[in-house]
């Protein structure tokens, strides 16, 4: 063996007599065989935390996990809030009253207070810093002295213990300080306690006392903690605390001896205890490290040589360390990883490949030439060394071949076996070419059906067909497509009947009863790079693709396809190991586990241990409980289970609420913005200690789409007024969404759009296009009476030139009577019908000239020419005026011209046919307040009667003048003037017109 040669090459040196030198040997030898077999036990992996991660100081002094489930760290340079993922860091600028915070505690009321070195007190309430300079509270608590306990009674009063003769007490009122007056019995850093009957306790330094209602006084206790460090306050308002014997409980007026600690470690305590109910173990922290003790009194270090100045369990079970280094975490029993590696016994930290024997043993393949056995009972660890150093200097594959108790390893440039490994590991065969042409081993494959062993190597694919009895090849006397494949090869594999898979530069080929099958020619992805091939027990093959993720293939056909959409870590697969119809897969960014394959394919990855299970896993093995995994930082591996993979939903906070510039409380659901410019901030983060693939989604709708991002900071500008509500769940690795956090804001609309402005606006826009169109409508009517008004008064003056010349007619008849009365010498009657012409003509000279005039005019006027005719026709015609009393004849003014048309045409076609002549009335009356009625009454012949008797239709030129200059008046004015003609059943026609009131 190697290291054999090493020895006698190290003898050699002494240059000692032959029997010296046998004896040299042989001492040398066993005291290398007992090397050789050495004992150590696993390392648990702590992760860490530094400033390098974001933290806000290495030197930490206290840890507290909030109600909500953050992890807050006080240090020297300012506080840190840790979800899992990130840290977010608080300063003086934030409202803190100093950059160093010893302790923390939250008190009922979900406020987190903090402890300053300078003795002032803040306190985080909804997402804000509160201090003595924005708190009132705050400004009458301050007492320039080290606050080192905090106690919150059943009655809501604070109690405040300091480094300094000094207790402090608010009781929502007012704040009360007491003092000791003893010298020897000063309040000299007081832990303070409420036990079950609500008596204040205050364990100092110098003295235990007791609280009477007014001031402190010594009380007989047996009670003495080391300090204030050493004593902690349960819900159950018992008290757990170190002395000098060890832990204890003083509940209900009893003390209860709980661990015995020794005293070397009750000497050396320097931080804070925890003490684990459920585990019944106690948690020292010291400048040496934290010391785990159970009552059997097992103990258990971690962080060795590291100073520690507190230990807390959170509600995952996972412990935490404040320390000078930064924060370690002791992850829960069931997500624990364990490091096995050359501080362990391991040969060397890297570790290339690994495969487990019957017996319980890995096999370890190194980069030092050596194989090294891991008994996985004691850990005892046998160190293989190899013959060619150079040759097998790196063991990149393992395979345990059950059928033959054998081991095959494989290098770079050479292979080899161990036969009989239960024996001994002795019996080491080497892989020989026959002609001693050098050959390049990408992978090999054993045939479990019989003997054949499958070579990739660089120049192509050869297979042995006895690996037993006949281990070497030679490489010019093989045939190619019989026992050679051409080209250089990646991957081989036999499957379950035997045939044999191989992967080369074209891409995935099988050799089956002697014939080549190309099945890369079947699909483009077939042809990508195959890393490694895996069986399932329904015989489907699962392809590792370099850079396409994985490959299901069956029957000849892709079945399916999972890529990292899906769920992959990375579309870089570089290894798979089947266990249980499990599928774990390696890709370059590390370790994913499929599960229900293929009915509902769910992914999960191991994101927990990142630093460790990432880019440098070279292997891995699966046996029932544990997973292994061949690193470059030694063998990692853990217990495997459900509990493994998070199955809790994440649930989302929100952390900050800022709007331009303000912050506001973030417990509060419902806010009501002035209109403005309205940049909002929204910060919140989901709070997971296993995983740091989370995923979250928003909307500002709960109608909306939701959108998915991976910032956990959102700053929304310029929104318009409306009602929103934000909302934003998380969901970790591939897992479903969680609850979802709601902040529900409504931006007030400005007051151009709030509903009184709007109705004021659009009253005045109806007002003002009410106004323009009665402008418009008043101007288009203005010029339409203007138009009227042009009519009419050439109608007026149609008829004014119509009655100015009168009825030729009637003028003859008047010039013959006239010279009738002249003739027979009846020089009255002539010169009364002379004087009533000359008077009509006159009157009519006067009126034709107005549009409208008196009633009283119109009257005169008719009567005038109504007696002119009346003398003409003697008894044939008569008259009646009937005229209402309350009818002011002077005041009121009808249309001129307006009554004579109609009078005369009643004379002339209505009585004149008649024989026995006839009778007209003309009847003026009010008809209401707003209209003066006319009636135009003859019994002549009516005037169907007198249109139907003539032979042409004739229409009389004065009545069709005042009906169109009635119906001008009337659109002009603001009323309508009404005529109607009718004649009375089978005789006599009736004129009305009702005339508006001016």
């Amino acid at each position: 063996m190697a290291n054999i040669k090493t020895i006698l090459s190290t003898v050699k040196l002494f240059r000692l007599p032959a029997k010296k030198i046998t004896a040299a040997i042989l001492i040398v030898f066993a005291f290398q065989l007992i090397q050789s077999l050495k004992s150590w036990s696993q390392t648990t992996y702590l992760p860490h935390y530094t400033s390098k991660n974001g933290l806000a100081s290495n030197n930490c002094y206290y840890i507290l996990q909030d109600d909500k489930g953050f992890i807050w760290i006080a240090t020297d340079n300012g506080l840190s809030r840790f979800d899992g993922t990130n840290f977010q860091n608080f300063t003086i600028e934030d409202g803190l009253p100093d950059t160093q915070i010893l302790q923390m505690t939250e008190d009922k009321q979900g406020r987190i207070w903090f402890f300053a070195l300078n003795g002032q007190l803040s306190y985080l309430k909804e997402g804000k810093f509160y201090n003595q300079d924005n708190d009132n509270l705050l400004k009458k608590l301050n007492s320039n002295t080290v606050i080192v306990s905090f106690l919150q009674d059943k009655q809501g009063r604070i109690w405040l213990g300091t480094n300094s003769n000094l207790i402090i007490c608010w009781d929502g009122k007012s704040v009360k300080k007491y003092v000791s007056p003893h010298e020897k019995d000063k309040f000299i850093n007081a832990f303070l306690h409420e036990d079950e009957q609500g008596n204040i306790y205050a364990y100092s330094d110098l003295s235990v006392q007791q609280f009477n209602g007014k001031t402190f006084v010594i009380s007989p206790s047996k009670v003495q903690p080391l300090s204030y460090m050493t004593a902690d306050n349960t819900n159950r308002k018992s008290m757990f605390y170190l002395d000098q014997t060890g832990l204890k409980e003083f509940s209900k007026g009893t003390i209860n001896h709980l661990i015995s600690i020794p005293q070397n470690l009750i000497k050396n305590m320097s931080g804070y205890f925890y003490y684990d109910q459920s585990a019944k173990e106690v948690w020292l922290a010291n400048a040496n490290g934290a010391f785990a003790l159970n009552k059997s009194g097992k103990t258990v270090q971690y962080l060795q040589d590291i100073s520690v100045n507190q230990a807390i369990k959170d509600k995952n079970q996972n412990m935490w360390f404040a320390t000078n280094q930064g924060i370690y975490m002791l992850p829960n029993a069931n997500n624990r990883l364990s490091i096995i590696d050359a501080e362990s016994g391991l040969s060397s930290n890297v570790i290339k490949s690994i495969t487990k024997d019957a017996k319980n043993r890995l096999w370890l393949g190194t980069d030092d030439a050596v194989i090294d056995i891991l008994s996985i009972q004691n850990y005892q660890v046998e160190e293989v060394g190899l013959d060619d150093f150079k040759k097998y200097k790196t063991i990149k594959q393992i395979n345990y071949d059950s059928k033959n108790q054998s081991i095959y390893f494989a290098s770079d440039y050479g292979m080899g076996v161990f036969k009989n490994i239960y024996k001994s590991t002795d019996q080491v065969s080497y892989l020989k070419e026959t002609n001693n042409s050098m050959f390049v081993i990408k992978h090999f494959s054993l045939s479990d059906n019989n003997n054949h062993l499958a070579l990739a190597l660089s120049s192509g694919v050869v297979f042995l067909s006895d690996r037993i009895n006949k281990f070497e090849f030679n490489s010019l006397k093989y045939r190619e497509k019989e026992d050679f494949f051409k080209d250089r090869s990646y991957h081989v594999f036999y499957d379950q009947p035997g045939n044999l898979w191989f992967s080369n530069i074209n891409g995935l080929s099988q050799f089956s009863n002697s014939r080549l099958i190309k099945h890369f020619e079947n699909s483009p992805l077939l042809t990508k790079r195959i890393n490694d091939i895996q069986q399932l027990p329904d015989g489907t093959l699962i392809l590792a693709t370099d850079g396409y993720g994985l490959i299901f293939y069956k029957n000849n056909k892709i079945a399916r396809q999972i890529t990292q959409s899906d769920g992959l870590t990375n579309n870089i697969c570089t290894k798979i190991f089947i266990k249980n119809n499990e599928i774990w897969v390696l890709t370059n960014k590390g370790v994913n586990k499929i599960t229900n394959y293929p009915n509902d394919p769910s992914v999960a990855n191991f994101d927990y241990g990142k630093d460790l299970l990432s880019d440098d896993i070279n292997n891995l093995f699966i046996d029932d409980s544990t997973a292994y995994f061949a690193t470059n930082k030694g063998l990692i591996l853990f217990k495997y289970n459900n509990q493994n993979i998070s199955k809790n939903l994440p649930k989302v906070y929100v952390t900050s609420i800022i709007r331009d510039k303000e912050r506001l409380p973030v417990d509060q659901d419902n806010f009501v913005f002035e209109t403005g410019n309205n940049t909002i901030l929204f910060t919140f983060s989901a709070v997971d200690f296993t995983t740091s693939d989370i995923t979250y989604r928003y909307r500002l709708n709960e109608n909306a789409n939701w959108v998915e991002t991976r910032t956990r900071r959102l700053d929304f500008s310029s929104l318009q007024s409306g009602d929103y509500v934000f909302e934003v769940s998380a969901k970790s690795q591939n897992g479903n969404w969680g609850p979802s956090a709601k902040i529900t804001f409504t931006i007030k609309k400005h007051f151009w759009q709030s509903l009184w402005f709007l109705s004021i606006l659009i009253l005045l826009v109806a007002y003002i296009f009410y106004k323009v169109a009665v402008y418009i409508t008043r101007k288009q009517k203005d010029k339409e009476q203007q138009q009227l008004l042009l009519k009419n008064k050439v109608l007026m003056l149609e008829q004014q030139a119509l009655q100015a010349m009168m009825n030729p007619h009637f003028v003859f008849n008047v010039m013959n009577s006239i010279q009738h009365y002249i003739n027979t010498q009846n020089t009255a009657s002539a010169n009364k019908v002379l004087t009533g012409f000359a008077r009509l003509i006159r009157k009519n000279l006067e009126i034709c000239t107005k549009s409208y005039i008196s009633l009283e005019e119109e009257l005169e006027y008719l009567n005038l020419y109504l007696k002119l005719e009346k003398n003409r026709f003697g008894d044939k015609l008569k008259y009646i005026f009937n005229v209402d009393e309350e009818i002011d004849e002077e005041e009121t003014f009808i249309p001129s011209m307006l009554l004579q048309p109609y009078v005369e045409n009643a004379i002339w076609h209505g009585i004149m046919p008649k024989e026995t002549g006839g009778e007209i009335q003309i009847n003026i009356r009010l008809q209401d307040e707003f209209y003066l009625n006319i009636e135009i009454i003859d019994d002549g012949i009516g005037i169907e009667n007198s249109l139907r008797n003539k032979k042409e239709s004739h229409i009389s030129k004065g009545m069709q003048l005042t009906r169109e200059r009635l119906n001008l008046l009337g659109q002009i004015g603001a009323k309508p003037i009404h005529l109607s003609v009718r004649q009375n059943s089978t005789n006599g026609t009736t004129v009305s017109i009702s005339i508006p009131l001016k």
